[in-house]
């Protein structure tokens, strides 16, 4: 029997998009971005007021194991919040916080300048009197809106929110709605943190 083709893909959703590959309510979908071969499906979400990398394939085996809460798949975002945070209210995101009542994992958080993204579209709506400033954030969980709520949480609402790495995959210079097929390098070197 053949073995079927794994294909890996990484994308730059925009803003506004769901997903998915359809909907029944006429909303942007991830099939607008690129003709994916049929069996092909993101590996987890990002909301749809939030951007940044998403990855696809056909592969069961690496999504099981990316989607495994056991093994705190590392994600990184940057998060432009309302405000500058204190340096306590980092150590809070670092240190976990209690979320819906159950306390959310140590995770990594420092203040970073304004990376050099496309401006959103729509653009994010600013109060003149009020500064805003970014935030690189890494959790190892999937909760629903986490990094919203967690920020939330502290006392500096998101206002924007962009995902830039899964494990050793990075969104780099993809531009939004941007699809690039992974590396076989890439491919192996998350493959590395599968149990096999």
């Amino acid at each position: 029997m053949m073995r079927n083709t794994l294909y890996y893909f990484a994308i730059n959703k925009p803003y506004g998009m769901l997903s998915q590959f359809t909907d029944a309510n006429n909303r942007k979908t991830l099939s607008e971005l690129f003709n994916f071969p049929k069996d092909v499906y993101p590996i987890g979400r990002l909301d749809m007021d939030s951007e940044g990398l998403l990855l696809l394939t056909n592969d069961k085996r690496l999504t099981d194991h990316l989607l495994n809460p056991r093994n705190k798949l590392e994600k990184e975002y940057y998060v432009q919040v309302e405000g500058i945070p204190t340096q306590s209210a980092i150590q809070q995101l670092i240190d976990g916080l209690v979320i819906e009542g159950k306390k959310t994992l140590p995770a990594k958080a420092k203040l970073i300048e304004a990376p050099n993204f496309p401006e959103r579209n729509p653009p994010i709506r600013e109060r003149k009197n009020i500064p805003t400033s970014w935030i690189s954030l890494t959790i190892t969980e999937g909760r629903n809106r986490q990094v919203r709520k967690m920020t939330a949480a502290v006392g500096f609402p998101t206002l924007r929110l962009v995902r830039v790495r899964i494990k050793n995959i990075l969104l780099d210079n993809l531009k939004p709605g941007e699809v690039r097929e992974l590396s076989k390098n890439e491919v192996e070197m998350i493959k590395l943190y599968q149990k096999i």
